[in-house]
This record gives C-alpha cells, sequence and structure tokens, in this order.
C-alpha cells in the first residue's frame, strides 16, 4: 500500500529537473495526423512517439543544438535542427515507396528491419489498431496473416497458429512487457484477462511457428509478443469508452460495455510513472448445442442421452430389469444455460513506475504490477465458469541498449470458479441419490412394461418421470415413491431452474470443493520467473553475439482439487541458457543467424534446440529478400500433464510423474455382485499406478461391452509421458513489386513423440489382461469387474509413438489502389499427415480448416477526418478434436466494419463498428456458443 500511495503523490507532485523539452506535430502529404511515428535525437536514445493526433513531446537534457530524426512505416524518414529551447516543430513526411523497413525485435531479441527477420513474423502497431474493425485490439488479432482464433467466452479467446489449436493452447507463449502471462495452474493463456489496454499498446509482434531456440519450451507453435508505451515517450491522459451490444438468437440483443483509461507522466528525464484502468461487461455467448456427445442423431428423448452443453447426465448406468434394453440409462440432466448466468467481464489496473539513472535510455529499472480479474467460461475436458478469477503480476527489470534482466512473479486466485459437469451431478444427487434415483427408474419401467403394456418408448418416459418427480401413473401403486431407508419421508423430486431450493442446492454446490459433493475450484497457484539477455555487439566486432538464460518455478497449490496437491503445494523447477550469433556477409546481402538453446525440466532430461537461418536481399534496391530456416522445438509436458489429479465425472485426468501416481488415491464403492466376487468387501483403495498397470484401452473395452468378446481386451502398455518434439523447415520471400507489399511462406513440421491423451479403463479387481485371460482366474475377475461396472476410467497423457507431419503455405498482398485506399488479401493453407491405423487411440487433434481466406478494405483520409475500413474473413470446415467432445466446425465467412471521425479541437475520435455483421452465427470451439453479432460505439481521447 505504501508504494501505490508514494505512485499517486508522484502523479500529483511538480518536480522539475533542467532539461529541455520540444514538442511538435507529424502530418502526412494530405495534413493527416501520422500516429505512431518515432521521433529520436539522433546520437541519442532520447525519444517520443506521436499519439493519436500526430503530436509529441520530446524531453532531453542534451545540449542544444541537436538534430531530431522522423520516421514512420510506409514514409521516408526525415531530419530537423533544434536550436532552442520549446521550440515547435511542424514536419511533413513523405510517402516512400517501401512499406516494409518496419522494425521488429521478436525474431533474433535484436531490432532489424522487418524484411531481414530469419523466419515469418507478423505485426500490429498504433495505426492498426486504430482502424481495426473488431470490437478490440486482441479480437482485431485474428485478422492476421497466419492467426486462428479459438473463442471459449466473450472475454476469453486463445490465438492460434500453423495447426493443433485448442482452448487451453499450452503449446502457444503469449509475453507482455516480456512477462509470460499464461495461468500458473493451467500453463495456458487466459486471452487477454491479464493483458494490455489497447490504448496503452505500442506494438504487437507475432512469431508463428517453432521459437524454442530463443524462447525456451512453451514456445513450441508461436509466440505473441504485446508491448506497452512508454510513460517517457507517450505521456499524457488516453481515455476511451465503448457501448454497444451483442445479439445472439439463444441470448437475444443485451448491452456491452468496455472503458478505460490511461495516464503517464514523466517527471524528468529520469523519472516517469504511468497507470492504466480498464473494464469490460458483457453477457456471454450461450452455449445451447444439445447433440448428444457420442452418438449423432440421439435427442433428449432417448433414456442414454448425454448432451454436450447439458451436466448431470453424465450419471449413467446399465439398468438390470426385465424388458429392458442392454444399454445405459443416464439421469436428466441441466442445460448450461441454468447453471451459469452468463455474465462475462474483465477489470485490468496496472501501474509502472520508470526510472533512467543516467536520464536516457541507456539504462532503465522499471517496476510494474498488474491485476486482471473477472468473469469468462473456461472449456476444456468440461466447461468451467471463471467467476471472479483473479490473477496479478509483479516485475522488476533492468535494461539497457545491449542488455535486460528481469524477474517476476505470477499469482492466481480461483475466486468462485466452479465445474459445470459437477454443478449439475450433484444438484441432482441433493434432491436424490444416483442410487435411489436409477432404482425408481428400474422399477417403474418394469412395472410400466410389465403392467400397463407401455412400449418402449412410453415406458421409459413414465420411469423418468417417476424417478425425477414420483409420478406415477395409473394403475402402478406397487411402484414405491418413498426413500425405503426413511420411509416416513417421500423421495426427493427433481429441482427446478429458477426456484429458492434450486438456487439454495446451486449456491451450496458451487461453495464445495469435494467432487461428491460440489463443484467448486481452488487455485492458489503461483510462477517464480527470471530471464536475462546481453548482446555484445559494441564489445565484439566480428558480428552480432547473444546469450541468455531463464530460471523459472512452479508452486502448484489447487488444495487437491484440480493437482495431486492435498498435502501442500508442489514444486517444480526449469531452466535453461541460449546463444545466438548473427553475421553479415556479401556486401550486407547475405545475414547468417545461428542459435542454440538447453534447457532442463525437473523430472526430465536437458533438451538441446538448434536454429539456422540465412536471409539474402536481392536485387539493386535489396528489396527482393529470401529467407530460409531450420530449426528444432520441444516442449516439456506441462504441470497438469505431470501432476494432475482431477476428476471430471467420466473419467479422472491423471498426470504420469511417478510421485503422482502414488499420490492419487482413492476409495471406491462396488457393485452387489462385485462383492460376492471380490470376498465380500464393498469398497477397495486403488493409487493412480493402476491406471498404468492394471487397466485395457478405453477402445478395446468399448468393443467387449458391444461384443462381449474378450478376445477384443487389449491391456494398456504405454510409457510415462515425456518430451514432444518438432524439426521446422520454413522458406519464405518479401518484398515491395511495383506498389504491392508482398509476403510469401510456406513451412513443413515433423513432429515426434507428440503429447496427447489416452483413455483407459481399469478394473476394480482382478487382472487386466490381453484377451482378457480367460485361463486366469484373476483375469476372469477382471471380465466380471467390466461386467458389473467396477472400473475407473482413467484419461493418461502420454506420447504416440506414430510421427506427425504437417506443412503450410501462406501468401499476404497489399497496395493502396486508388488515393488512398489500401487492400490487402491474405491465404493461409494448413494440412497434416498422422496414419491413424498405427495408434487407433490417439487423438491429434489437429484442429485447424485447410483453407483460410483474409481480406481487408479501408481509407483512413477517405476525406479530411474520416475513414472506414472492411475487413472479411473465411475458413473452411474442419474437424474438432478435444478431450470433452468430438465433432465437425461448419465454414464460416465473417465480415467486420468501422467507420471514425476524428475532432481535432477535442483530440477525439469517434469510431462506430460492427462484427460479424452478415448475421450468421458460427463456431470456433465445438462446445462453446456460437458467436453472433457485435455493434458498438466508442469516443477515444488523446492527449
Amino acid at each position: 500500500m505504501k508504494m501505490y500511495l508514494l505512485f499517486l503523490s508522484l502523479f500529483f507532485c511538480s518536480l522539475s529537473f533542467a532539461q529541455n523539452s520540444i514538442s511538435g506535430t507529424v502530418t502526412d502529404s494530405d495534413n493527416q495526423a501520422v500516429i505512431g511515428a518515432n521521433v529520436k535525437v539522433v546520437g541519442s536514445a532520447a525519444s517520443a512517439v506521436t499519439d493519436g493526433d500526430g503530436n509529441f513531446t520530446l524531453n532531453s537534457s542534451i545540449r542544444l543544438p541537436y538534430v531530431i530524426e522522423i520516421s514512420s512505416v510506409g514514409f521516408n524518414s526525415t531530419k530537423v535542427s533544434v536550436t532552442s529551447n520549446n521550440q515547435k516543430i511542424s514536419i511533413v513526411l513523405k510517402d516512400e515507396a517501401n512499406l516494409l523497413n518496419e522494425i521488429v525485435v521478436s525474431a533474433s531479441r535484436t531490432p532489424e528491419r522487418v524484411l531481414e527477420s530469419p523466419v515469418t513474423i507478423e505485426r500490429m502497431g498504433i495505426a492498426d489498431i486504430k482502424k481495426t474493425a473488431s470490437a478490440s485490439f486482441y479480437d482485431g488479432l485474428e485478422n492476421m496473416k497466419e492467426v486462428q482464433m479459438n473463442t471459449s467466452s466473450l472475454s476469453f479467446k486463445s490465438v492460434n497458429t500453423r495447426g493443433f489449436a485448442t482452448v487451453a493452447n499450452t503449446r502457444f507463449m503469449q509475453l507482455v512487457d516480456g512477462m509470460d502471462n499464461s495461468s500458473p495452474l493451467l500453463n495456458f493463456v487466459l486471452g487477454n484477462l491479464i493483458g494490455v489496454s489497447e490504448i496503452d499498446v505500442q506494438s504487437v509482434e507475432l512469431l508463428p511457428g517453432a521459437s524454442s531456440a530463443l524462447y525456451g519450451a512453451n514456445a513450441f507453435n508461436g509466440v505473441l509478443f504485446m508491448n506497452s508505451k512508454s510513460p517517457f515517450t507517450s505521456p499524457g491522459i488516453t481515455a476511451y469508452a465503448k457501448f454497444g451490444q451483442t445479439s445472439q438468437k439463444a441470448a437475444g440483443s443485451n448491452d456491452y460495455v468496455d472503458y478505460g483509461i490511461r495516464m503517464a507522466h514523466a517527471f524528468s528525464s529520469k523519472l516517469a510513472a504511468k497507470a492504466n484502468f480498464t473494464y469490460l461487461r458483457g453477457t456471454d455467448w450461450y452455449a445451447t448445442n444439445y447433440n448428444d456427445k457420442t452418438v449423432a442423431g440421439r435427442d433428449r428423448s432417448h433414456y442414454g442421452y448425454d448432451g454436450i452443453n447439458v451436466y448431470g447426465d453424465e450419471a449413467a448406468i446399465v439398468i438390470t430389469a426385465p424388458t429392458l434394453p442392454s444399454d445405459k440409462v443416464s439421469r436428466t440432466g441441466y442445460n448450461e444455460t441454468d447453471l451459469t448466468d452468463n455474465k462475462a467481464s474483465n477489470t485490468k489496473i496496472d501501474f509502472s513506475l520508470h526510472y533512467r539513472p543516467l536520464g536516457n535510455d541507456n539504462l532503465e529499472v522499471i517496476w510494474q504490477s498488474k491485476f486482471g480479474f473477472g468473469n469468462a467460461v473456461y472449456q476444456g475436458a468440461n466447461r468451467y465458469y471463471l467467476n471472479n478469477f483473479f490473477m496479478q503480476q509483479h516485475k522488476l527489470e533492468i535494461k539497457g541498449k545491449n542488455f535486460f534482466i528481469r524477474g517476476y512473479t505470477t499469482t492466481e486466485d480461483g475466486g468462485n470458479s466452479y465445474d459445470m459437469l459437477f454443478t449439475g451431478l450433484n444438484i441432482n444427487r441433493l434432491a436424490k441419490s444416483d442410487k435411489n434415483w436409477f432404482t425408481d427408474y428400474g422399477n417403474a419401467y418394469a412395472n410400466s412394461s410389465l403392467i400397463l403394456g407401455l412400449n418402449g418408448k412410453e415406458a421409459h418416459i413414465a420411469a423418468r418421470n417417476f424417478a425425477d418427480y414420483n409420478i406415477s401413473p395409473a394403475g402402478l401403486g406397487l411402484i414405491p415413491n418413498i426413500d425405503p431407508n426413511n420411509p416416513s419421508a417421500p423421495r426427493g423430486t427433481r429441482l427446478l431452474p429458477g426456484t429458492p431450493e434450486f438456487k439454495a442446492a446451486f449456491n451450496k454446490v458451487t461453495n464445495e470443493a469435494n467432487v461428491l459433493s460440489g463443484s467448486k475450484l481452488v487455485d492458489n497457484s503461483r510462477i517464480y520467473h527470471s530471464d536475462a539477455n546481453y548482446n555484445f555487439k559494441e564489445l565484439i566486432d566480428f558480428a552480432e553475439i547473444q546469450v541468455g538464460g531463464s530460471f523459472r518455478q512452479y508452486q502448484l497449490n489447487s488444495g487437491g482439487r484440480i493437482y495431486t496437491d492435498a498435502n501442500g503445494p508442489i514444486y517444480y523447477n526449469e531452466y535453461g541458457a541460449y546463444t545466438q550469433l548473427t553475421k553479415k556477409l556479401m556486401d550486407d546481402r547475405l545475414k547468417f543467424t545461428g542459435s542454440v538453446r538447453y534447457d532442463k525440466a525437473q523430472n526430465y532430461d536437458g533438451n538441446i534446440s538448434p536454429r539456422v537461418s540465412l536471409v539474402y536481399s536481392g536485387g539493386e534496391s535489396r528489396r527482393h529478400n529470401f529467407r530460409g530456416s531450420f530449426q528444432t522445438g520441444f516442449r516439456n509436458p506441462s504441470t497438469q500433464d505431470q501432476y494432475i489429479g482431477f476428476n471430471v465425472g467420466s473419467a479422472v485426468l491423471l498426470g504420469s510423474a511417478p510421485d503422482n501416481l502414488a499420490r492419487y488415491s482413492e476409495t471406491l464403492s462396488i457393485s452387489t455382485n462385485g462383492q460376492l466376487v471380490n470376498q465380500g468387501q464393498s469398497t477397495i483403495a486403488i493409487t493412480g499406478q493402476i491406471a498404468y498397470d492394471n487397466s485395457y484401452t478405453a477402445s478395446s473395452a468399448a468393443a467387449f461391452g458391444v461384443a462381449g468378446d474378450a478376445s477384443k481386451l487389449v491391456k494398456t502398455n504405454i510409457n510415462y509421458v515425456k518430451p514432444e518434439t518438432v524439426k521446422a523447415f520454413e522458406l519464405g520471400y518479401r518484398s515491395f513489386i511495383e506498389g504491392v507489399s508482398v509476403d510469401v511462406n510456406g513451412y513443413y513440421n515433423i513432429y515426434n513423440d507428440f503429447i496427447g491423451n489416452l483413455n483407459v479403463v481399469a478394473p476394480l479387481y482382478g487382472d487386466a489382461l490381453d484377451g482378457g485371460g480367460l485361463t486366469n482366474p484373476e483375469g476372469v475377475k477382471a471380465l466380471q469387474a467390466l461386467k458389473n461396472g467396477d472400473t475407473r476410467v482413467f484419461q493418461l497423457y502420454t506420447n504416440t509413438g506414430v510421427e506427425i507431419k504437417s506443412l503450410g503455405f501462406g501468401l499476404g498482398l497489399s497496395r493502396k489502389v486508388y488515393r488512398d485506399f489500401e487492400v490487402g488479401v491474405n491465404y493461409n493453407y494448413a494440412e497434416f499427415k498422422y496414419d491413424q491405423a498405427k495408434d487407433p487411440s490417439f487423438e491429434a487433434g489437429f484442429n485447424t480448416p485447410k483453407h483460410k481466406v483474409k481480406v481487408s478494405f479501408g481509407n483512413e483520409k477517405l476525406f479530411k477526418n474520416f475513414g472506414f475500413n472492411v475487413s472479411g474473413r473465411y475458413s473452411t470446415a474442419y474437424l474438432w478434436q478435444s478431450t470433452m467432445v468430438d465433432g465437425v466446425i461448419d465454414a464460416a465467412t465473417v465480415i467486420d466494419a468501422q467507420i471514425n471521425y476524428e475532432f481535432p479541437k477535442l483530440k477525439s475520435t469517434l469510431k462506430l463498428g460492427a462484427s460479424n455483421i452478415g448475421g450468421k452465427e458460427y463456431a470456433q470451439v465445438l462446445g462453446a456458443g456460437l458467436i453472433g453479432q457485435q455493434y458498438f460505439a466508442s469516443w477515444t481521447i488523446n492527449p
């Protein structure tokens, strides 16, 4: 608290230091403001960036006179002499034919022209954010080449590149001001929950594909870099407010608000500070997919129905009753819309103090604190409502022209989050135990058939009505409607959504963490991380050489709810070190870059990741740039892959760290028939070791259940999960040809030991043997366990021994076609190859359309102060595979549009926009809500 009081006092105190200050405006030849132009003192690190009106203020302690250089992408740079303090400067930049001189940092951890990047890189700057037609800059990332967005919730979207997409994207890294903002517990990024405000974004850079050589294990499928503005170069107060509506058939029309403020001030050339606050609130996309998870065409009238967005119907058994089919009967579930208020929200707050002891950016010390909390839906093996979920990060960084060293911590709190599946299951159980419900169902079905002569469907309806509500058809007085253990009390009836009884049961269940009676998710995990980098370019002339490294410790703390940490937190460490050499040859036309990184995780051997690339600049003006690279990448099993012990109802998600298997334990009840087989025992204690040592593959157990043929049974024989690897080959070309910006790339990836999931069925007694072991007494007992339903289903994390290959092609084109009208188009092709016959139980989960096309058309200078932009996206249908549900995502065409008008005197911009203006709802994640339309009006005030 003292730190924040000090920060606030600094904000409102007047401090004076000896310095000179100049200000000015940067415009183009049409007298339109140039946003994000760099203004730098030649020969010094002192710099500034123009704001939304093209204005800048540059403070410097350098003696007058001096020269400043003004540059921006798409314009020729220019230099101006500064001779007096408080000088006012007006600069007009001329259009430049070459739009590819943009400076990027992420590809090589050093500034370089995007033309010379050794790998494919995409970038979004301040001007791109201004013209995006999406509701936020983060949504606008979807229009970038290579990007695939997976929307689980209005406030939770996952970025992916080059295949194997998922909401829980553990193969993709997102860095905000150098900090990995993935969840310590879940190991993946929660969208922009604790990211950066759009009025504080300086730039966004995207590296698609493997990047392990510089960024380590989690950069397996790509890295997204979000960099915020410095208070030294972007001071002042900026604010915005958005209001609009979301529209969806299931949810109707609902208000949507998003507003924020940024305050930044440079007290001197040495001290600056900033603060950001943003708030978003809306109604989430309703998830109303009522298709059966496993049987196509099965509807809710079927006795074994298990709906995708219905929870509680996962409780199912085979009821033994005369005339009842030998098939599972499920309890009546609750719709997702009954179990959540569908409110999405996100609040972000961050503070930072910046100190430059030398008065320039040769040395800077930064303290930064970030806080994010809100509501969203996350989809993994089940659907989870993140309710009042809270995450915070704190960073101390020292950086200079050629180095940085930083340390940060990430902490999270699950708040009142809960699992929707267990919410439905346990609300049902509060009304009536599973045992009583299925007993009532079986008795009612048998008597409806035998006494009343009802046919199958009618008998099932009668049985469900009695089991749910104690409604007995006339003539069935023999059916008991009381609890035999408590004859004076009638059996409970199903709780109806909206009633006080249902609300009381809902509150009770969602506040209890034990899965036998509750659904609350407990999480107080954290990460401690440090990394450093040094560039020897000013000490070594032969080549540019960098060295760096990182260390991370996970502290997993779910109180035994998600991980096997009931007796205390689990600690897990990993570290890495790298070096890179860059050398220009052949009159600086050929650039060689070689990198190598060593990483070591606590439970695994060390791994070496090399990268080699060549970039050749051809042509007289060196605008034809050809690149080629080879690199290897790897991904260590996540902490979930190793330490999870999470009962999701249909299975237990079990990590394969050896100590984890021993820690996971439970005591299970066995059937009456099972007690006869197992010497009268009514319960049995197991550990996680049974999943690997004494189980059948789920596919073979299912085949046995259908045909009763024991020869189809296959004993599980897999190893513990280990790191997965990729060999990545890439070729690319960038240029500017007769006014057209061209970017072409192709890649080919070879994956080995790809990490995935395998479901197994462990009998609670007997020995699981290939072919059932009919001559072995213990094998026969295991068969009886399968028949009696005395089993535990596990979902294991393992590697496939089958090699997976993926390949893709990308093309990006843009140009100004008439005056300032600009057209852009990009196309991506992606596919993968996997021989399913060699490992039938493994799901690769490529989850990526084969063809994606994106088009944009706009003019930010249509006439004075007025601009517009339209963007469109098309993707083909593709197979979606996940631990929750498999199915097909339909092809989709989405069009977004915006118009904006600037009010120079008010220093403001009005923007009207709409997403998915065609109105056809579409899916990006099977099981999540269909995405409808979104309309908004925003008002932004720049300093």
